[in-house]
């Protein structure tokens, strides 16, 4: 090995180095997650040190507070998970499953910003020019501002970039992105760590957004160091099943917004089609005079979002009961199956219980306590909740119904969509008792819930 090269090895999970293999990584505490990389030691000059006499601090309050212009992707849904729109100069993340649609939706943005006179290049190191045309020919006509390059050569890219100045850069995939100065194979961490770098030193430097496409590994996350996610300013997933319609747009990083917004995407033969209403959809098919469904209001955001929650419990012949959580948390589950049995008098103890979030969302609001309790009841107890009813409330761990925020919010969607009956926390009443045209049942405690879900049953 070259004079100044050494072998390190790094976490595959949060980029911890270490001069030695181990088994468990100090930093994330995940096993067997050290791979070996090959890296290059410079040694430090002279200019460092002449570069460094030039920083000088400065105060906050000389600091321009304006705010970033912020560009329109063409996509309501995606600026909103954005934040409002595309930040100029920032570095995004989209991760998801191979076949959700990720390519797709970053063409289709390509196509709104060129056609509204962006430059807008769309590099690719994964398929050819044809495949891309063919790939874009579903979508509809794109204007001449979008150009394609397909490269992979980290050094060659980034120097094109900075003399043809575009607007916003689409890099399609960030695993296979290689630079010379790393001797390891493209995908690897250290090359990883190092696209990454550069181009978020583009992004920075030359104002330039960027959209970056990473893959994912079994698990559902980026693959590569987890240094990747911290490094850029906001990391999207997508979310569904690939052989479903249906997909979520979700940020779970976002240095210009708020990480609460997810946007609802249908995937058509034309590409990706906007949601704007997806309590709509959610509902769609729900079973009548079924025992174990109910309608739950969550918010996601700002935005009201209207669930089926299916309950299924079961007697069991076997010494353990399953329990089965599909888009709920299965803690969460247990925790109400608990409260179920002790405040509100059902034995769970010899019964499976099953929970499902129709429509593939997936749902960790405390507020969706009291419909996945009402849910079991139901389908314990047999009895049958009307369809116009909806619910909302978090449930204590003492059996009673605290509140949630933006309950007015939530009332006004529920009526919106023509239901008749909302079962809501006592508490909330005094945002919500001036909205008419709806009936409120509100409860201090999940045995009245219960009572009263039962007398809208008869």
């Amino acid at each position: 090995m070259a004079k100044g090269n050494k072998t390190i090895f790094y976490c595959s999970q949060c980029g911890y180095e270490s001069a030695k293999w181990m088994g468990q990584c100090p930093g994330c505490k995940e096993w067997n997650t050290f791979v070996e990389e090959p890296t290059t030691r410079k040694t430090a000059s002279g200019s460092h040190s002449a570069r460094a006499k030039d920083i000088t601090p400065v105060s906050l309050s000389s600091v321009c507070a304006e705010t970033e212009d912020r560009m329109s992707s063409g996509m309501p849904e995606l600026d909103r998970v954005l934040g409002g729109g595309v930040v100029p100069g920032s570095l995004v993340l989209v991760g998801g499953d191979p076949g959700i649609g990720k390519s797709t939706l970053l063409l289709q943005v390509c196509r709104n910003m060129a056609n509204n006179g962006k430059k807008i290049w769309y590099i690719s190191g994964e398929e050819s020019l044809q495949q891309i045309r063919l790939r874009a020919e579903r979508i509809g006509t794109i204007s001449d501002q979008f150009q394609l390059i397909c490269e992979t050569s980290l050094s060659d890219i980034a120097e094109v970039i900075r003399r043809g100045k575009p607007e916003a850069v689409v890099i399609d995939s960030i695993q296979t992105m290689y630079s010379d100065e790393i001797s390891s194979a493209p995908g690897s961490v250290s090359q990883i760590r190092q696209a990454t770098a550069v181009f978020m030193q583009l992004a920075k430097t030359e104002k330039i957004t960027i959209f970056v496409v990473g893959h994912v590994t079994k698990e559902g996350v980026v693959a590569g160091p987890r240094v990747l996610e911290h490094m850029v300013d906001t990391v999207l997933y997508f979310e569904g099943d690939r052989h479903a319609s249906y997909r979520i747009l979700r940020a779970v990083k976002n240095r210009f917004g708020s990480t609460n917004e997810i946007g609802v995407f249908e995937m058509r033969k034309e590409g990706l089609i906007e949601v704007p209403n997806p309590s709509e959809y959610m509902l769609d098919g729900r079973p009548e005079d079924a025992p174990g469904s109910i309608v739950a209001c969550s918010v996601e955001g700002t935005r009201p979002i209207l669930l089926e929650v299916q309950a299924l419990v079961s007697r069991t012949s076997f010494g353990f009961p399953r329990r089965t959580a599909n888009g709920a948390e299965l803690n969460r589950l247990n925790l109400l199956l608990a409260v179920l049995e002790k405040r509100a008098g059902l034995y769970m103890g010899e019964s499976d219980a099953y929970i499902n979030i129709a429509g593939g969302l997936r749902m960790n609001e405390p507020a969706m306590d009291l419909a996945i309790a009402l849910a079991l009841a139901s389908s314990a107890s047999d009895f049958v909740i009307p369809k116009e009813v909806v619910c909302f409330g978090e449930i204590g761990l003492a059996g009673e119904i605290r509140g949630v925020s933006l309950a007015a919010q939530r009332v006004q969607e529920v009526k919106k969509l023509g239901f008749e009956a909302c079962i809501l926390p006592k508490v909330c009443l005094k945002e919500t008792s001036e909205i008419d045209g709806i009936a409120l049942y509100p409860v201090s405690d999940i045995r009245e819930a219960i009572r009263i879900a039962k007398q809208l049953s008869k």
